[in-house]
């Protein structure tokens, strides 16, 4: 059914579960975008404490479906869709907690550009990757080449796109493009383990950590240093951080609980 093509599951503790399923290759369809544009957008209407981005299937993604490009008949038409395609990875960066990428196998194009614009990219040690848009004479258009150069630098990110090649996960952890590389055998259960952990903690402040780092990306550390303080400051009008300060002088370090207000 096209709606269980992309779900969204909530759990008591606030961790939201985004989950691509639409086999056999999870390809990238017009339908497809429309679903996870709805679900990005219920997740802005009613936040989350923490995302887990994954997908069910032997492979994360094949893909693009590439007659979506073929039915682009003009630039202004393709022009149209590639600014929708780029809006939702942005979207899932600008969402106000944190964000994680859990990537089982297989991760193509769009799925990998969805990935970097996570906070965090978790893989399986069969896990690999790879932007292949120039098969068909196209350069990735959701922001993965620039992503990938804030992540890896701009040397390594030309040498993903220009070759085309698939990269395993060791290779892209050593390149600072995943975060973590995790044993195949329980790797799902591992990375909702890990995303439970970010949503029981200070979301507010991981919140606040993402907007410095926004304000770096834009503009340096000058531009963060612009910025930090009043972000940190505003903290103080929060009851995680009070409670969590009031727990550690009576209780001592990692005894808090945070409750995201």
């Amino acid at each position: 059914m096209a709606a269980q093509q992309v779900r969204v599951e909530r759990d008591a503790a606030g961790l939201a579960v985004l989950t691509v399923d639409a086999p056999p290759l999870n390809l990238y369809t017009a339908e497809l975008q429309d679903l996870l544009d709805d679900a990005v957008g219920d997740l802005e209407d009613r936040p989350a404490r923490a995302l887990l981005i994954r997908a069910e299937g032997a492979v994360v993604s094949g893909g693009v479906d590439v007659r979506l490009f073929a039915a682009q008949e003009t630039r202004t038409r393709a022009k149209a869709l590639f600014d929708q395609m780029l809006d939702l990875p942005e979207r899932v960066a600008a969402l106000p907690f944190p964000t994680v990428f859990a990537a089982h196998g297989l991760c193509l194009t769009w799925a990998f550009e969805v990935a970097v614009a996570c906070d965090v990219l978790l893989a399986a040690e069969r896990a690999t990757f790879g932007l292949v848009e120039k098969v068909v004479g196209l350069t990735p258009t959701m922001g993965g080449t620039q992503r990938l150069a804030a992540r890896a630098g701009v040397g390594r990110a030309k040498e993903l796109v220009m070759t085309g090649e698939r990269y395993d996960a060791a290779t892209l952890e050593r390149w600072n493009v995943v975060n973590r590389v995790l044993p195949d055998a329980g790797f799902d259960d591992a990375a909702l383990r890990f995303a439970e952990t970010l949503a029981a903690g200070p979301t507010v402040a991981h919140a606040a950590t993402k907007q410095v780092l926004a304000h770096y990306e834009r503009g340096g550390v000058a531009e963060a240093n612009e910025h930090v303080t009043a972000i940190a400051a505003d903290l103080f009008e929060t009851e995680d951080l009070r409670n969590g300060v009031r727990s550690f002088l009576a209780d001592g370090p990692g005894r808090a609980t945070f409750t995201g207000r």
